[in-house]
C-alpha cells in the first residue's frame, strides 16, 4: 500500500506540477499578446508620425500602465547584420541590463509576432514582441520598430510553488495513512492467515477436531468456512476409513476363525467320512466365501482409486440380460425359484462397457437370491425411456427394511441373517457412477426392485 501511494502522489507530481505551471505561462502570454493587439496601434501611428519623443515617451508609459505590462519599444537597424537598439522604455529610470529579449530579435527577422520568456535577475519574465512595419526611403515595406510587452512571471511560479507545497504535503499524509492502514491490516490479515494455517496443521495432523475461525464474510472468512468444510468431510472420511477396516477385519477374521476350528476337527482320526465330508463342504464354502470377499474388496479399492478402465461400445441391454440370467439357471433351480426375462423386441441399445454393465446385473440376482426365501420368483427387464435406458433387477420377496434402504449402497451393510460380505451392491452403486449412470432401488413387502439407468444410444 505504501508503494501504491508513492506511485500515485510521484504520478500526480509528475502529471500537475508541470503542466499546471505550462498552462498558466501560457495564459500569461496570451494575456500579453491581447494587449499587444489592442495598444500596438496607437504607438505605430506615433512612431510614424512626427511626435516628440517626449510624447512617445508618455505614451509608452501610458500604454504599459493601461495593459498592466512593461512596454519596450526597439529600433531595429538593417545594414550587413540585424541589429536592435532600445529607443522607448516605460521603465525609463531603469537600464535594462538582465534580459535581452530574444523574441524581439525573432520578431524583427521574421516579421511576425513572437512570444517567449527568459530568466532575469527578479526571476522569470514572459514576453510577446510585435514587429512594426513602416515605407522606407527606397519604398520597401520593412520593420522598422519592435514593441515588446513583458510582464514578471513571479505569481506563476508563487503559485506553482504553493500547488507543489500542498501536494507533497498532502502525499506525505496519504503516505502516512498508508503505512498506518496497510500496516494494520496486514497484521490483521496475518493473525487470521496465522489461525488458519494453524488449523490446517492440526488438521493434517489427524486432528479433524479443530476448528477454523468464521469470521466475517470476506475472501479469508470464505476460505474459513471452504476448510471447515473439508475438515469435515475429512473427519467423515477417516471414519468411515476406520469402520470399514473394522467391519473388514471382522468379516475375514470370521471364515478365518473358522477355518482354523474345522482344520483342527479335522485332524481328529477317530471322524466318520460322513462327517469328515461334511467338514470339507464346510471348509470348502469358507475358502470360497474368503475368496470372493478378497475380490470384492480389491473391485472397490480399485474403483474408489479410480483405476478400473471403462470400455464404452454400443450394447444390446435385451441381448446381455439374457446372458446373464442364463447364467444363474442352476443357482436358479437350486434355490427353486423361477426368473422372467422381460425384453422388447426391439433391440435397447446403450453406449456402455458390456462387462461392468454384466457384473451389475450379476451383483443384483446374487443379491436377491441371497436375501429372499428359497421359491421367490424374480424379474429381469430392459427398456428405454427419452435418452435413458432401464435395467431392471426385481423379486418379490419380503423386501428391504425402510431404515435400511438410506444405507443399501453402503459396504458391509447387510441384513442380520445374510450370508453376503456387503460389498456387491456398494460395487454396483459404484460402476454406475462410473457410467455415468445411476442404480436406484425402490422395495416394498412383495416386491423389491433394482433399477440400473445409462444413457441410450
Amino acid at each position: 500500500m505504501l508503494a501504491v501511494a508513492a506511485a500515485v502522489v510521484g504520478f500526480l507530481y509528475a502529471a500537475v506540477v508541470p503542466g499546471l505551471q505550462n498552462r498558466l505561462v501560457d495564459r500569461r502570454l496570451d494575456a500579453l499578446q491581447t494587449a499587444s493587439q489592442q495598444y500596438s496601434g496607437d504607438l505605430r501611428r506615433a512612431l510614424g508620425s512626427n511626435v516628440p519623443a517626449r510624447r512617445v515617451n508618455t505614451l509608452t508609459r501610458q500604454t504599459a500602465d493601461a495593459s498592466d505590462t512593461r512596454v519596450t519599444i526597439f529600433l531595429v537597424a538593417s545594414g550587413s547584420s540585424l541589429s536592435l537598439a532600445q529607443a522607448y522604455d516605460s521603465f525609463a529610470e531603469t537600464r535594462i541590463r538582465d534580459l535581452d529579449f530574444p523574441p524581439a530579435a525573432d520578431a524583427a527577422r521574421t516579421g511576425r509576432t513572437q512570444r517567449g520568456t527568459e530568466a532575469g535577475d527578479d526571476g522569470r519574465v514572459g514576453e510577446v514582441a510585435v514587429p512594426l512595419f513602416f515605407r522606407r526611403p527606397d519604398g520597401r515595406r520593412a520593420v522598422s520598430y519592435v514593441v515588446v510587452y513583458s510582464a514578471p512571471l513571479r505569481d506563476v511560479s508563487d503559485s506553482v510553488a504553493a500547488v507543489r507545497q500542498r501536494l507533497l504535503i498532502a502525499g506525505l499524509v496519504a503516505l502516512l495513512i498508508a503505512f498506518t492502514s496497510g500496516l494494520l491490516g496486514a497484521r490483521a490479515l496475518s493473525s487470521r492467515v496465522r489461525h488458519l494455517e494453524e488449523g490446517a496443521k492440526r488438521v493434517a495432523g489427524g486432528d479433524f477436531t479443530a476448528r477454523f475461525p468464521l469470521g466475517r464474510a470476506d475472501e479469508l472468512g470464505q476460505l474459513s468456512r471452504t476448510l471447515d468444510g473439508m475438515r469435515l468431510q475429512l473427519a467423515e472420511l477417516d471414519s468411515a476409513r476406520k469402520r470399514f477396516i473394522a467391519t473388514a477385519s471382522h468379516e475375514l477374521r470370521t471364515p478365518i476363525f473358522s477355518l482354523g476350528g474345522f482344520l483342527e476337527l479335522l485332524q481328529d482320526e477317530d471322524l466318520d467320512d460322513e462327517t469328515r465330508d461334511r467338514f470339507l463342504s464346510q471348509v470348502r464354502e469358507q475358502v470360497a466365501r474368503l475368496g470372493k470377499l478378497a475380490t470384492d474388496l480389491l473391485d472397490l479399492s480399485r474403483l474408489e482409486a479410480g483405476s478400473i478402465e471403462l470400455r464404452s461400445e454400443p450394447t444390446d441391454l435385451g441381448a446381455l440380460a439374457g446372458d446373464v440370467a442364463g447364467e444363474f439357471e442352476p443357482a436358479l433351480q437350486q434355490h427353486d425359484s423361477r426368473l422372467e426375462l422381460r425384453v422388447p423386441a426391439a433391440a435397447v441399445h446403450a453406449d456402455c462397457d458390456p462387462e461392468r454393465v454384466a457384473q451389475v446385473m450379476r451383483i443384483l440376482i446374487d443379491n436377491a437370491l441371497t436375501h429372499t426365501p428359497p421359491g421367490t420368483d424374480m424379474v429381469v427387464s430392459a427398456q428405454r425411456r427419452d435418452s435413458r435406458v432401464r435395467l431392471g433387477v426385481g423379486d418379490f420377496g419380503p423386501g428391504i427394511h425402510r431404515t435400511m434402504l438410506p444405507h443399501i449402497f453402503e459396504p458391509f451393510i447387510t441384513s442380520g441373517d445374510a450370508r453376503g460380505s456387503g460389498l456387491g451392491l456398494a460395487i454396483a452403486h459404484e460402476l454406475a457412477e462410473r457410467m455415468d449412470g445411476e442404480l436406484v432401488v425402490e422395495s416394498q413387502p412383495g416386491r423389491t426392485t433394482f433399477t440400473l439407468e445409462l444413457p441410450a444410444r
